[in-house]
């Protein structure tokens, strides 16, 4: 009778094979189910092997997860960057609205100035016109004339009213608009913090994967 030759020791492309083969077919991966797959195999070199193999696989996800996680970190610098280039351009913007309301704001009491000093102009005239005409009786063309005057006079009032409502509404505009700016300068500075506290753990994060990698 011829003696069956032992079988020659199990090597570890043979059970990372094995294993391999198992975890794809999701099934559990153990010394006794590895052994299963090869048909033998001495338990300490199986599992001296597995170790080994499951080393492997672990060192490949760490690997992986630092690989995404340093493409989060480079994806948050650029939406910070972003919002710091999104904030340079609101600030540009609010400081341009604040220049503005303050050049609307010095034409305002210009207005307001040459309507108190028409509106004085004109008070003096009809008063001296009023006391010249009741003095002179039955000069209807003088009366005309005074009636053309004051006409005038109250017409130039009015248009300074106008213009200084007018500016008194861009004004209010220009206020609006600065508030907003602000507002959302505001909004701009809280993203940007919090992009920095996500990028500041994600990276500590990854300095920790390195460590125990």
């Amino acid at each position: 009778m011829e003696t069956a030759m032992p079988r020659q020791e199990v090597t570890l492309d043979e059970v990372t094979a094995a294993a391999t083969s198992l975890q794809d077919e999701g099934r559990d991966v153990s010394l006794d189910t590895v052994r299963e797959v090869l048909g033998g195999g001495s338990a300490p070199t199986i599992h001296r092997h597995l170790a080994a193999w499951r080393g492997r696989a672990a060192l490949a996800q760490a690997e992986r997860d630092m690989a995404d996680l340093i493409k989060a970190g480079e994806e948050l610098e650029g939406e910070r960057d972003e919002l710091q280039a999104q904030l340079a351009s609101v600030t540009i913007a609010r400081d341009q609205a604040l220049a503005l309301s303050a050049e609307q704001t010095e034409d305002i009491e210009r207005l307001r100035a040459e309507l108190r000093d028409a509106r004085q102009v004109a008070t003096d005239a009809l008063v001296g016109k009023a006391k010249d005409q009741l003095a002179i009786d039955g000069k209807d063309a003088q009366l005309a004339d005074l009636r053309q005057q004051i006409e005038r006079n109250v017409a130039a009032s009015a248009a300074l009213s106008d213009a200084r409502l007018k500016a008194e509404m861009e004004l209010v505009g220009a206020v609006t608009a600065r508030d907003n700016f602000e507002a959302d300068a505001k909004e701009l500075r809280s993203k940007l913090d919090k992009s920095n506290a996500e990028r500041i753990a994600l990276r500590a994060e990854l300095e920790a994967l390195k460590a125990s990698a």
